[in-house]
C-alpha cells in the first residue's frame, strides 16, 4: 500500500502507474466520507495551492470508481490536493484510478495520512477505530496493514476514551499524545489538561501531575538534582513520551530509569531496545 501512494516504488509499480494514471475533470471527484483527516488548516491550503497554481500538481491523487455513479470518483488519498487545486482555478487534475474495497481505501488513507504526519492524533485514533468498529481488525492487524507498532496502535486508541474537552486539545495540537497518555487514568484529566495548556507543561510535567507527592528523601533527591540533569530528564521524556529518571552519582557513575504504565509500553520499551 506504501508503494501506491508514492512512499516506495518499484518497477512493476511505476509501470502501472503509468498505465493507470490519467487526468479528470475536477468535478468528477468527491471526498471520502470516511478519511481519517477532518481538518483541513486554511493557510496550509493556501500555501499549497499558491505552489500547484506555479508547479502543479506533481503527484497526482488516488482515487477509485463510484459504484453506479458513471463518470464519478472518490478520493483515497489527495483531499488536501483536490481542495488546494480548486482554490487554485485548476479545472483537471491528474489521477491513479485503483479499484479497491472500502476496507483497503481506508487503510490506504490511513497509510499516506500517518507516513506524512498530516493527522492530528485524535483523527489518527478514530482512523484506527473504524478499521477495529467496521472490519474487525485487531490492533496487531492495524499495526501490520500501516507499518506502526501494536502498542501505538493501542496507545492511540486509548485516546478515544479521554473526555472530549482533552480531545478538543489535541485536535488543534494544544497537546500532544505524550501528554495525553498522561492523563488517561486521571481522576479529572480535563481539569488537569487545562492546567498544562495553560501553563505550558512538558510531557514529564504533566506525568509528575498526575502522581501523588513522594515526599521524604526521594522528593529531597528529586530537588538536589542540577538544571542540566534535569533538563536531560525532560528532552528524554519528551522524545519517549516515557518517564524518564537519571540519577547521576558524584563518581561518575548513575543509572537511567525508564517508567510504564502497562505491559504495551513495556513492549514498546523492549521492541525499542533490541533494535539498538
Amino acid at each position: 500500500m506504501a508503494a501506491l501512494i508514492g512512499d516506495v516504488e518499484g518497477e512493476a509499480v511505476v509501470l502501472d502507474r503509468v498505465r493507470s494514471s490519467r487526468r479528470l475533470p475536477i468535478e468528477f471527484l468527491r471526498p471520502n466520507p470516511a478519511n481519517p483527516r477532518m481538518a483541513f488548516d486554511g493557510d496550509e491550503l493556501d500555501a499549497l495551492s499558491a505552489s500547484i497554481r506555479e508547479k502543479g500538481i506533481v503527484q497526482p491523487i488516488l482515487v477509485r470508481p463510484v459504484a453506479g455513479a458513471s463518470g464519478s470518483y472518490e478520493i483515497i488519498a489527495g483531499e488536501r490536493r483536490w481542495r488546494a487545486a480548486q482554490r487554485a482555478g485548476l479545472h483537471e487534475v491528474p489521477v491513479l484510478i485503483h479499484e479497491v474495497s472500502d476496507k483497503e481505501a481506508l487503510e490506504l488513507a490511513l497509510v499516506e495520512n500517518v507516513q506524512r504526519s498530516d493527522l492530528n492524533p485524535i483523527e489518527e485514533a478514530t482512523g484506527y477505530h473504524q478499521l477495529v468498529d467496521s472490519f474487525g481488525y485487531s490492533p496487531a492487524d492495524i499495526a501490520e496493514s500501516i507499518g506502526k507498532s501494536r502498542p501505538h496502535v493501542a496507545n492511540m486508541l486509548r485516546l478515544l476514551k479521554l473526555p472530549e474537552p482533552v480531545q478538543a486539545y489535541l485536535r488543534t495540537g494544544q497537546l500532544t499524545a505524550g501528554h495525553a497518555r498522561a492523563l488517561i487514568g486521571a481522576d479529572d484529566p480535563a481539569a488537569m489538561a487545562k492546567r498544562i495548556v495553560e501553563t505550558g507543561l512538558s510531557v514529564r510535567d504533566a506525568e509528575s501531575l498526575g502522581r501523588k507527592p513522594t515526599g521524604g528523601r526521594k522528593a529531597k533527591r528529586t530537588a538536589a538534582k542540577d538544571g542540566d540533569t534535569v533538563a536531560l530528564e525532560r528532552a528524554l521524556s519528551d522524545a519517549t513520551g516515557l518517564k524518564v529518571t537519571v540519577d547521576h552519582r558524584s563518581n561518575g557513575t548513575g543509572e537511567v530509569r525508564i517508567g510504564y504504565l502497562d505491559l504495551e509500553q513495556l513492549d514498546e520499551i523492549c521492541r525499542r531496545l533490541q533494535s539498538l
